[in-house]
């Protein structure tokens, strides 16, 4: 058999898009498995130019109409039926719901994964937006898949407020789990707080974290914050922070790759992602595999596995009182040089919780449920 990954983009792992990063490590991970394996981007620009890779890539020309789908496109998911598992990664994205339409009509299945885009916080957000949208459009998505992969408790319960049905799957993303030696950081002049991640402020509760920060920093002025990432409203976000007069205080890097990044992530004291949206963050899951204790919202959908191996300190969403706690009681440890245990931990929930090498058999049977891919 062989599997079909749907995206826009091209599974890039140098961009800030956190379903390409996810896409791009599962394919290459299912390749090392010995399975067939492609991965069909939908995008404007059809150049070459996302790196070398061991699972085939073809690019589609994205529409004018972000409904419409191109005849290319089109010729050859038919070309494929019965002969392959198409998995369709994101939620509210037009052109999804036409294909999936078209695949509906032409006895295609199809196994969908939302990517966090249903979970309660997500649902609040334009939520009369959202209804109409999905009345419309979206629901042929859920209504025609075969299977619904959720990777957090938040989304299948966002979900049933909309849709009943009988057809999700929780199972969280992987992670490419690599040997990193755990950085002690001892004689370091300041606790750093990290951040990285695309800079949608509202999104990824970044104004939350300046607010916490800003009032944990008051008491503790040994400590910093580092965010890294780039994204529409970075200028905005420089602006605040000028605004807050907290310039020495907080450091935005703008996006970072490869070594560079990592090195940066190797230096900070403690993770933050207080998002008020999200499907899995990868970032967190990069710093933990880097022995760096988190510090998460409850949307993140990882909240439940810091606790239970008390790899960092989960907070409530929207809450900067909870934040500025959890800065506190970290910046406490990191003073006693008491963080070592913590750190050890978040390595050891990689490991055990999102290896891929541990999660393929339930990938496999999520595609199971594709029975026309077998024939």
């Amino acid at each position: 058999m062989e599997i079909i990954h749907l995206i826009l983009g091209k599974a890039n792992p140098d961009r800030m898009n956190g379903v390409n990063k996810v896409v791009y490590q599962l394919a290459t991970k299912q390749h090392e498995h010995n399975l067939n394996v492609s991965v069909w981007g939908i995008t404007k620009d059809l150049t070459n130019n996302y790196g070398d890779r061991n699972f085939k890539t073809r690019l589609f020309k994205k529409m004018l109409n972000p409904f419409s789908i191109s005849s290319q496109l089109l010729e050859s998911i038919l070309s494929k039926k019965g002969k392959a598992i198409f998995h369709i990664h994101g939620g509210w994205i037009p052109v999804f719901s036409s294909v999936s339409k078209f695949m509906n009509s032409n006895g295609i299945s199809f196994v969908y994964t939302p990517h966090g885009a249903y979970n309660t916080i997500a649902m609040k957000r334009s939520f009369l937006v959202k209804k109409i949208y999905f009345k419309f459009f979206e629901k042929n998505m859920v209504k025609y898949a075969s299977a619904i992969h959720c990777i957090g408790q938040s989304e299948v319960a966002g979900l049933k407020q909309i849709f009943q049905t009988d057809k999700t799957k929780l199972l969280p993303y992987g992670f490419q789990v690599t040997a990193q030696e755990i950085q002690r950081n001892v004689g370091c002049e300041n606790m750093i707080v990290g951040f990285v991640g695309r800079l949608d402020i509202y999104t990824k509760g970044i104004d939350l974290l300046l607010d916490a920060f800003e009032d944990f920093q008051k008491q503790n002025p040994n400590s910093k914050l580092w965010i890294i990432g780039d994204g529409p409203e970075k200028i905005k976000l420089v602006k605040t922070v000028e605004d807050k007069g907290m310039g020495q205080q907080v450091v935005i890097f703008g996006s970072k790759f490869g070594n560079e990044k990592d090195s940066l992530i190797k230096q900070m004291h403690v993770f933050a992602h207080p998002s008020r949206n999200e499907g899995l963050p990868s970032s967190v899951l990069e710093a933990s595999n880097f022995g760096v204790p988190c510090i998460v919202s409850e949307a993140t959908n990882v909240a439940a596995y810091i606790e239970k191996y008390n790899a960092g300190m989960s907070v409530r969403n929207e809450n900067k009182a909870d934040i500025k706690n959890a800065l506190t009681k970290m910046y406490h440890m990191w003073e006693n040089n008491a963080l070592d245990e913590m750190k050890v931990n978040a390595q050891k929930m990689v490991q055990d919780a999102f290896d891929w090498n541990n999660l393929m058999s339930q990938f496999n049977e999520l595609y199971a449920v594709n029975s026309d891919a077998y024939n």
